[in-house]
């Protein structure tokens, strides 16, 4: 059983919102604000629609950089099931996006979801560590998927 927690290692980033007469701009990633081993190869949005999940899943070798800017507001669960880590079994969850923009690393073996909570659909800017299935797309995907396993531990409940 998973206890409620914080994931040692998981890295929150207020989002700050620069607004002008021109409208707002927001800095998601600086290399001087992060730690080599988890500065982007690639990035990505994605758009989830009211009520629907992305995972859970969990990466070997990956780590994701989400940015949940809005429009609309997610639950973001993370457990930590890395068998040496101080807080192996936590589970730690957070409501992001647009009322409370964050930047989230995810390190390797912390499993993840987020589920759009809000009324529209909302973006997430995700720009991980790794190539998504390697070079040239020619290596298996890092990412062992939960989603569908019957009797999964990791729940969005």
């Amino acid at each position: 059983m998973f206890q409620d927690g914080p994931v040692d290692g998981v890295i929150f980033r207020p989002l700050k919102h620069f607004r002008d007469s021109r409208g707002r701009l927001c800095e998601l990633f600086r290399h001087d604000d992060l730690d080599p081993k988890y500065h982007p190869v690639m990035a990505y949005i994605s758009m989830t629609l009211p009520g629907v999940a992305r995972g859970p899943h969990e990466h070997h070798d990956q780590a994701d950089y989400f940015c949940f800017l809005g429009p609309s507001n997610f639950k973001l669960f993370l457990w930590d099931n890395r068998p040496a880590s101080p807080t192996f079994r936590n589970r730690q969850t957070m409501d992001v996006g647009v009322d409370n923009p964050q930047a989230v690393v995810v390190p390797v073996g912390i499993v993840h979801a987020y589920k759009n909570v809000g009324n529209e659909p909302g973006i997430v800017f995700n720009c991980p560590n790794r190539l998504y299935a390697g070079w040239g797309r020619k290596e298996p995907v890092d990412e062992i998927r939960h989603e569908h396993v019957e009797g999964s531990e990791f729940r969005l409940d």
